[in-house]
């Protein structure tokens, strides 16, 4: 009996902590599709106890099935790996960086017909995308993609105008579309004149290389001719110096011999 009272207030603890991390869940789903000020705070706080909740969730001896959980992380992660796109410098690093979030699969609650965290995704991509166009193309989109998103998520929550909100989310997806087009092009082309200047550079590196080698060779074949001079030079010396030496020792042979005949001829004076 004892043991069933305390798996029941277990199973009612684990319920509560579930119920917690979804209400709180879905609070940072709302911040995170509103327009925050670059002094906010709170979101990263209530993501931060997010985390700490699901933590706790998971060692649960009575959690929910892991297919609940993963949601719940993958929900949480994509709301962190949203918090550390926003605080990357540029728009470019910001969009790259959105590409890679996987927003959540399945709604939060029964009331929403479209997971929000997908909605916060388009809402980010359509931002990101608009400020890159306008740093690329020097325009200003004024935010045309993320208000079409936004009415798209207000009238989502109202089941009569599904069908509108579908159409509405469509042509979002296609003009974002078309500006991802745009851009391609627009590098493509970056890439393009890259690959021609670089093709040039390659050439110009090439003719350097060939004059640089044809220069090493001529100067290894220089260096052998200055060897073989240099060989010869000195066979040239060593020769001059023995008939040199041989011809001293002759004059002092002579010289000793003329003395010695001159000693022994003339008489000695008395």
């Amino acid at each position: 009996m004892a043991q069933a009272e305390g798996a029941a207030h277990r199973s009612l603890a684990t319920s509560r902590l579930e119920l917690n991390l979804v209400r709180l869940l879905c609070r940072c789903e709302s911040m995170a599709a509103e327009k925050r000020g670059p002094n906010e705070w709170r979101l990263e706080k209530y993501v931060g106890a997010l985390e700490d909740m699901l933590q706790a969730l998971k060692v649960q001896a009575s959690r929910p099935a892991s297919e609940v959980i993963g949601e719940y992380s993958r929900k949480v992660d994509f709301l962190k790996g949203l918090l550390r796109a926003e605080r990357l410098p540029s728009s470019s690093e910001k969009a790259l960086a959105n590409q890679f979030l996987a927003p959540g699969r399945v709604p939060t609650t029964a009331a929403e017909r479209v997971p929000a965290t997908k909605t916060v995704h388009l809402q980010s991509r359509a931002r990101y995308t608009s400020e890159m166009r306008s740093e690329l193309l020097g325009t200003d989109s004024s935010g045309e993609l993320e208000m079409d998103v936004r009415k798209r998520t207000a009238n989502g929550s109202r089941p009569a105008d599904e069908k509108h909100s579908a159409s509405e989310l469509d042509l979002v997806l296609q003009r974002h579309q078309g500006l991802q087009e745009k851009l391609a092009e627009e590098m493509l082309g970056l890439a393009r004149s890259l690959k021609t200047h670089t093709l040039a550079a390659q050439s110009v590196i090439k003719k350097d290389n060939q004059t640089l080698s044809h220069s090493l060779k001529m100067a290894d074949q220089n260096l052998e001719k200055l060897k073989v001079e240099s060989e010869r030079l000195e066979q040239h010396a060593q020769k001059s110096v023995n008939w040199l030496l041989w011809a001293m020792l002759i004059v002092v042979c002579f010289v000793f011999i003329s003395m010695i005949l001159f000693i022994r001829i003339v008489p000695r004076l008395k």
